[in-house]
């Protein structure tokens, strides 16, 4: 029994021993390695998989900045991370936790919560993947607005260094105590207290009240329209197609056949009171939805449900579950089924998540079988606007996301280990200012050479 629950001064031990394996000066070490992959293989890779008449959107998005290229190119900084050295320590990994995807979200219980949102490519892993995935996502951020190189190290610094304080809180808080803390997003006024500049505290309020707005009201009014007296989703091709306009009679009704059973069938991974809620809906109309950078071209259908009559609205989202980018340096998940696997990660890192949110695998009409999740399309959504941010507000928007990390991995890793690895000095902060600016250079590079592979015409990029 001793064995299977360590002391709290074992596990601390255990953080300590792996500073002989990374030394924590050693994190701010990033040098490309002389096989590295070529990262527009990785790129191409990925999209072999996807829809081929979208992965043009993708790339289009992806060309728009070095940042946007950053959030299409999580492979690439999996391939990266995955083939150097790292702790050991792991935690259930984001495995994409740049800084957009942090946001205001609703919980449960109605409240605006501050959280991880997007959980594509999770997996246990050592926790410094993510730190350094985000510490580089605000440095890459940093340049795109014209910020100075201290200004933009002073924004990391405030990310790290928030991490492995609440990460230290935590190594001394009760298990349960863990579980349950949160980021309520009432509780940022006491923060915002602390700074003078009263256009930071306003723009805060105006993205928390914007946030409440966001809902699957909103999205009903906006993506949805009567047609010959019945709602339906509206077109707005290539980005919202609906069935009738994807497919021909019967390929479409063999579609529409697929995904009201996987509907049906994804009801049996919702807890009893969530699945008699979902129950009191009907299915009446279901689209093809292009979303996010790095997801374009995966499979995403947005489903409309209307419950009491046409004013009563449930709008799903069944997104195409594949293997996360860290599968091949991480080992495969426990999980057979991929949307499970998403599943499973944000139920251990989010804090409060959606009821709606499920599993389920089903046939497409190619024959061939695929994972998806499903959750709710919009609830209470607020998304950060870097490229309007002052260095301040970014430095403030750093300081929340390092906090909601650290409580993320702190649910499912061990708190005690990670913060007597991170130590109470700034060496882990320092190590990693210089690894972000090492790694947004890298980025720059991969950015222009797919810019350059554009260019020439060996990819094809459309419009975003």
């Amino acid at each position: 029994m001793r064995d299977e629950f360590p002391t709290p001064d074992q596990r601390a031990a255990k953080g300590k021993a792996a500073r002989s394996r990374v030394p924590r000066s050693g994190q701010a070490r990033f040098v490309p390695a002389g096989d590295r992959q070529d990262p527009l293989a990785i790129i191409e890779a990925q999209s072999a998989t996807r829809v081929p008449e979208l992965v043009p959107i993708r790339y289009g998005r992806m060309l728009e900045s070095p940042f946007r290229f950053y959030r299409g190119a999580a492979p690439i900084m999996a391939a990266d991370l995955g083939r150097a050295p790292h702790t050991g320590i792991t935690a259930q990994l984001c495995g994409d936790a740049h800084l957009l995807n942090f946001r205001l979200l609703a919980s449960p219980e109605r409240h605006l919560v501050f959280d991880i949102n997007d959980f594509d490519e999770t997996l246990p892993g050592p926790f410094e993947w993510d730190v350094k995935r985000l510490a580089a996502s605000f440095a890459i951020a940093g340049r795109a607005n014209g910020f100075g190189d201290r200004r933009r190290g002073a924004i990391v610094r405030e990310a790290v260094q928030a991490y492995r304080e609440r990460m230290h809180r935590f190594s001394t808080m009760r298990t349960l105590d863990i579980w349950y803390a949160r980021d309520e997003a009432e509780d940022f006024r006491d923060l915002l207290q602390e700074r003078p500049d009263k256009s930071i505290r306003q723009r805060t309020d105006q993205a928390m009240a914007k946030a409440r707005t966001r809902d699957h009201l909103q999205a009903f009014a906006k993506l949805t329209h009567v047609v010959g007296g019945e709602r339906r989703i509206a077109p707005d091709p290539p980005l919202i197609t609906p069935l009738g306009d994807l497919l021909p009679g019967s390929a479409r009704a063999d579609l529409e056949r697929n995904l009201r059973l996987l509907v049906e069938r994804y009801a049996q991974s919702l807890t009893l009171e969530r699945r008699h809620l979902l129950g009191r809906f009907r299915v009446v109309d279901m689209a093809r939805k292009v979303v996010g950078v790095g997801s374009v071209g995966t499979r995403c259908w947005i489903i409309l449900l209307l419950g009491r009559d046409d004013e009563d609205p449930l709008l799903l989202q069944a997104k195409e579950a594949g293997q996360s980018v860290l599968t091949p340096y991480t080992g495969p998940s426990p999980y057979e089924n991929q949307g499970q696997r998403v599943v499973a990660g944000q139920r251990l890192m989010q804090a409060a998540g959606d009821i709606f949110l499920g599993w389920e695998r089903v046939t497409g009409i190619d024959g061939r079988q695929r994972d998806f999740y499903l959750r709710q399309l919009h609830d209470w959504k607020g998304i950060a606007q870097p490229d309007t941010m002052t260095p301040d507000m970014m430095r403030l928007f750093a300081r929340l996301c390092g906090a909601c990390l650290a409580r993320a991995h702190a649910r499912s890793g061990d708190a005690i280990a990670i913060a007597a690895y991170l130590g109470t000095g700034d060496a882990f902060d320092r190590a990693l200012v210089e690894f972000a600016e090492a790694y947004a250079d890298q980025n720059q590079r991969d950015y222009d050479t797919f810019a350059e592979a554009a260019h020439t015409g060996r990819i094809t990029a459309a419009p975003a």
